[in-house]
């Protein structure tokens, strides 16, 4: 008899499971069709895959010592040609090389950083959410100090306390960006926190830390993923202003914010130095603001009709 109703248990179980595993699919293939509507967002989309491909297969067409790094300076100063697209630097450094391989760094250091923001974040906003009261209290007000400051004077002052390699480049960036993804996260788990599984949950004895990071945040992903994007777009803006400044990646080490500080001198000659990057950045940025557009607009509830 006893063995008869742990099988019945057992296959209410499965069941459970491969329902609760088709509402996820079919969730999110929801979210893309809504998605897919918004022509902008789908723009942005196919750019920063674009991009994407074109930075990370660059080994593949570029050579990164001979044209990024090595220094000719019989070909200083070239404009535009065949032989070097986008033209060659004070030093005969190809440009359009460079751009590629300060993608690449651009881009690491953007996932990089909210990599570190996000789980920090998470497990801040998360407690702070779940538990209430005192634990929220504090957390939050901890993070009002942190919020006080700009997270540029909080990025330079990392920076100009530990070096301006590119690991504290990245800490920098994201412990300046864990004050408003803690609030995001807590936003998101405040709303999703009195729903009736996570009651279910509760009363079956699970653990916090399993209701926490296996039912609740895993259905607040949504609010999540759309700040996660925006600030990828935001690192970019300010790893490249603190390269500007010359706080973010050193030389030789192509960077985008590095190659518009170096062009500014020569701006007024050589104005193509500075154009290709800055319009690198725009493109960037701008590619990856659509996409949190388009993600906030497909995982908005009101838009579903």
């Amino acid at each position: 008899m006893t063995e008869a109703i742990k099988d019945n248990i057992n296959e209410k179980e499965d069941i459970l499971k491969k329902v609760h595993q088709f509402k996820k699919k079919s969730q999110a293939k929801a979210v893309w069709t809504r998605y897919k509507r918004n022509k902008l967002g789908m723009f942005g989309l196919i750019v920063f895959c674009l991009m994407a491909v074109v930075v990370l297969s660059a080994d593949i067409y570029l050579d990164y010592e001979e044209q990024a790094i090595a220094q000719n300076i019989s070909e200083r100063f070239q404009f535009p040609s065949g032989e070097h697209i986008l033209g060659t630097d004070q030093y005969g450094r190809d440009v359009l090389a460079r751009i590629i391989y300060g993608g690449r760094i651009s881009m690491f250091v953007g996932m990089a950083t909210i990599c570190v923001s996000l789980s920090m974040g998470a497990i801040i906003g998360a407690s702070a959410a779940y538990y209430g009261g005192k634990i929220d209290n504090i957390l939050m007000r901890i993070m009002d100090i942190f919020l006080a400051i700009p997270n540029m004077l909080m990025a330079i002052t990392l920076v100009a306390a530990f070096g301006s390699s590119l690991l504290n480049l990245i800490l920098a960036m994201g412990i300046s960006n864990i004050p408003r993804m803690s609030r995001i996260v807590r936003s998101a788990v405040l709303n999703v926190k009195g729903q009736e599984y996570v009651e279910a949950a509760m009363a079956c004895g699970t653990s916090d830390a399993r209701i926490i990071f296996r039912h609740i945040l895993p259905n607040a992903m949504g609010p999540i993923l759309v700040q996660a994007t925006q600030t990828v777009a935001r690192t970019v803006i300010t790893v490249s202003s603190l390269s500007f400044i010359g706080l973010g990646i050193s030389e030789p080490t192509p960077e985008w914010g590095a190659m518009l500080s170096e062009a500014k001198s020569q701006l007024r000659y050589y104005p193509y130095l500075a154009i290709t990057p800055g319009i690198a950045i725009v493109m960037m940025v701008m590619s990856l603001t659509l996409v949190g557009d388009g993600l906030r607009d497909a995982l908005d509830p009101r838009l579903k009709n």
